[in-house]
């Protein structure tokens, strides 16, 4: 079956896109690099105003009233442009938590005894005791250790959240990919393109391969939102992004590593992502128990 995006999902698409390419370009990304764990609640309204938040919420509850294929595509977008925050905790809490939908109030939760931005939040979702601070090697990530747990009722790995950290990490992906065969096409090494190179060639058709695999498995999970697809697109997407992003930096050669590039924050973040419920093993555990059942 082929799936084909509606006229309605290309234009929440480029809208989102066109937004976050205004308000969060390379100059602010770097902005927020130089200033690590300041939340910029300018935006975060401005996110709620066009309902990144409240996509999923009933308009009779005053969303937007779309479904899991609409928000996989704007948070896809948001890992394009490794946009900072607690997006998903935020998302999930819409209609839940007051002021969560339309981004007057920051969500965080308690995954895995980890908190992101936890001193930014105004509610922490679960028991946020002890909270230790960590050094993230994600500058734009800030991590607490906790010794608590998530609210009762809420999964430890509940698929929605697992589903929109698989987006996130294929707009990286998707990233990744761009500004690789951008390099490729510009940088050149004895009187060619490094493009031309037959191993260069290889990692940008990788890259390339990659990032699409991982979209149809992400795009057909957020149809039939079945737990098992979407542990099958959680690893696809965080092998696409981390595996991307470190070829993307073979690429760019010692250039990728510094710290005025963004290709070495691609890595960083897709790594910390990595470690949210309902990565690895356990989306692992979920497809192995079926395919065992």
């Amino acid at each position: 079956m082929r799936f084909q995006l509606t006229d309605d999902q290309r234009a929440l698409r480029d809208g989102v896109r066109g937004l976050l390419a205004r308000r969060f370009d390379r100059e602010a990304l770097r902005a927020a690099v130089d200033a690590p764990g300041r939340l910029d609640r300018a935006l975060w309204r401005e996110l709620g105003e066009a309902g990144f938040f409240a996509l999923r919420l009933p308009e009779s509850d005053g969303g937007v009233g779309l479904g899991l294929p609409e928000a996989v595509l704007a948070f896809e977008e948001a890992g394009r442009v490794l946009l900072p925050g607690p997006l998903v905790a935020t998302h999930l809490a819409a209609g839940v938590v007051s002021g969560a939908a339309d981004g007057s109030v920051v969500v965080a939760d308690v995954d895995g005894g980890l908190v992101e931005w936890l001193d930014a939040a105004d509610v922490v979702r679960g028991e946020a005791g002890g909270a230790v601070p960590l050094r993230s090697v994600d500058p734009l990530t800030p991590l607490h250790r906790v010794a608590g747990r998530r609210m009762p009722g809420v999964s430890e790995a509940d698929p929605v959240a697992v589903l929109l950290t698989a987006a996130e990490q294929l707009g990286t992906a998707t990233r990744a990919c761009e500004l690789a065969v951008q390099h490729a096409r510009t940088r050149e090494q004895f009187g060619r393109p490094i493009g031309a190179f037959q191993a260069v060639k290889h990692l940008c058709a990788q890259l390339l391969v990659r990032a699409e695999v991982a979209r149809a498995a992400v795009y057909a999970a957020a149809v039939t939102a079945e737990p098992v697809d979407i542990a099958a697109a959680r690893l696809l997407a965080d092998e696409a992004a981390v595996q991307g992003a470190r070829d993307c930096l073979q690429v760019h050669g010692g250039m990728g590593f510094t710290w005025e590039s963004e290709v070495h924050l691609l890595l960083k973040r897709a790594w910390v992502r990595a470690r949210r419920g309902g990565g690895g093993a356990e989306s692992e555990e979920l497809l192995a128990a079926d395919l065992t059942a």
